[in-house]
């Protein structure tokens, strides 16, 4: 058996983009536009050449609406060579770090159609840090 892909739901495709792939550094691989179907699906990747397994974000075209919890799953989760570099160039960019790294280790932020994105740290945690360490979490991840 191999892996291939977890799909979410976006709205709004350009800042799920944005998010996947300008700030979390992601790359689209694939994409496919059904005019038929009335929806677009983008295929992002790690990059790693060990990491086949891909994110598959679903636009359907007339979907007005956001997205509730029950049409969510868990998390995605991502190894990231420098949690506290991620972390503070995802807040620079206004990305809310719902559970920040304090142990150098392990944080939570969202997308922006409130998808759980676990970042963990490669490798060993790094040592506890400021302004990480001593900060609270926001609201659920």
């Amino acid at each position: 058996m191999k892996f291939l892909h977890s799909m979410v739901r976006v709205r709004d495709l350009d800042a799920a983009l944005h998010f996947f792939c300008g700030l979390l550094g992601l790359r689209a691989v694939r994409r496919r536009d059904s005019e038929r179907g009335r929806f677009t699906l983008v295929f992002l990747e790690t990059g790693d050449p060990e990491d086949r397994a891909q994110i598959e974000l679903t636009h359907n075209w007339d979907q007005d609406e956001p997205y509730d919890g029950g049409r969510n799953f868990g998390h995605l989760a991502f190894a990231v060579e420098d949690i506290y570099g991620l972390c503070t160039r995802l807040q620079e960019a206004g990305v809310t770090i719902h559970r920040p790294p304090r142990d150098g280790r392990m944080a939570f932020v969202k997308s922006p159609d409130g998808i759980s994105v676990e970042l963990l740290q490669r490798g060993e945690a790094l040592a506890p840090a400021e302004p990480w360490a001593s900060m609270q979490s926001v609201g659920s991840w």
